[in-house]
């Protein structure tokens, strides 16, 4: 079962508006200008992660935290939940992994967002819907984790894919975090190359040739990093598009230089 769908195929579904920007206006603006019939606007920041910290700037949330807030949100485990964001996925793309990762069976990500939606000419509304409760029940453990010490010795032993954009993984800049570069042994491969310039994600025969151009195999041990647990959530999704099941690095790169002991590697 393939994890995107298409905008006409949505049927009874519960419906998640998680557009968000790392800077500039919250996405719940945007929300409130225009969203699909029925969608719930889900905040990444308070939704999908725990208070920054020594974990990281996204790190997991609790049970607990993540469902209550999945219940506010009207989501349910017997009714399948379809997220979506501006266009590129790369926010819905950690609701898809959290949901999944706290059990629930049925997610999907809207291939080409919000903006694919529009150009089709679907109905739009605005301002704020209130989701009648869920009852979804957490339970942690249904995708593959890493922590600091897994990433690393993954990135000797097995495949670590940095998601970020080449010029962090070299150490050129780093607009974010207080530390440049990546973790040793780790390979550039930018989750922005894993769509088109419309946001939907390229076939699953490209992302296999993309991800065994890496060494990514579904025989090998594989997981993903990025700054915070975002976009890297985004190429585990193209992984499992392309058939490859990989694990995360919630903490990623913001979790890794908490440590001034843990190693890091430039260019």
């Amino acid at each position: 079962m393939s994890p995107l769908i298409n905008p006409g195929d949505l049927g009874d579904s519960t419906i998640l508006d998680v557009r968000w920007r790392l800077v500039g206006a919250p996405g719940i603006d945007s929300y409130r200008e225009g969203h699909l019939p029925g969608a719930v606007f889900c905040d990444l920041d308070h939704d999908l992660a725990a208070p920054p910290g020594a974990g990281g700037r996204h790190p997991l949330p609790d049970a607990q935290r993540f469902q209550d807030a999945m219940r506010r949100l009207g989501v349910s485990r017997s009714r399948r939940v379809v997220v979506y964001d501006e266009a590129d996925a790369t926010a819905a793309a950690r609701a898809w992994w959290t949901l999944r990762y706290f059990g629930h069976p049925d997610v999907r990500v809207l291939d080409g967002g919000y903006r694919r939606w529009v150009e089709e000419g679907r109905p739009v509304i605005k301002g704020d819907v209130l989701a009648e409760p869920g009852d979804f029940t957490a339970e942690p453990g249904g995708m593959p984790v890493l922590d600091a010490a897994g990433a690393g010795t993954l990135a000797q032993e097995g495949v670590l894919l940095d998601a970020r954009g080449a010029e962090r993984y070299r150490g050129e800049v780093e607009p974010i975090d207080a530390v440049a570069g990546h973790i040793p042994g780790a390979v550039s491969a930018p989750t922005m190359e894993n769509v088109d310039p419309s946001g939907r994600f390229h076939s699953p025969e490209f992302l296999r040739e993309r991800f065994i151009s890496f060494g990514a195999l579904p025989e090998v041990p594989v997981g993903a990093y990025c700054g915070s647990g975002v976009t890297a959530a985004h190429e585990v999704l193209a992984m499992e598009i392309a058939g490859v099941h990989a694990a995360l690095y919630v903490g990623s790169w913001s979790n890794w230089i908490n440590d001034l002991s843990r190693p890091i590697a430039t260019g």
